[in-house]
């Protein structure tokens, strides 16, 4: 299966995988507002086989066939401040 990258130039790490190129009209309404401009960044193959660094290749593909397209949020970032260190002080 293939699938066509493109990221969110609205929202900083998010990218939108599409099943067809430049296949926009796949994505909802409200989300293309939320994402504002997606610049094509990659076509990639999407194999079982295939690893991807944030997400799970099998979910991709799944959203792809079911759906037409994939995003991928960032990574949530966690407070430093909150984990605990292993001090009691």
């Amino acid at each position: 299966m293939q699938a066509y990258v493109y990221k969110s130039l609205k929202k900083a790490e998010t990218y939108v995988y599409l099943s067809a190129r430049d296949a926009f009209a796949r994505l909802p309404e409200p989300l293309r507002t939320q994402l504002g401009t997606l610049q094509f960044v990659m076509e990639l193959a999407l194999t079982p086989e295939r690893r991807l660094a944030r997400e799970d290749a099998a979910v991709v593909r799944e959203n792809l066939a079911a759906r037409g397209f994939h995003v991928q949020f960032p990574p949530t970032m966690v407070d430093p401040m909150t984990e605990d260190w292993g001090t009691d002080a």
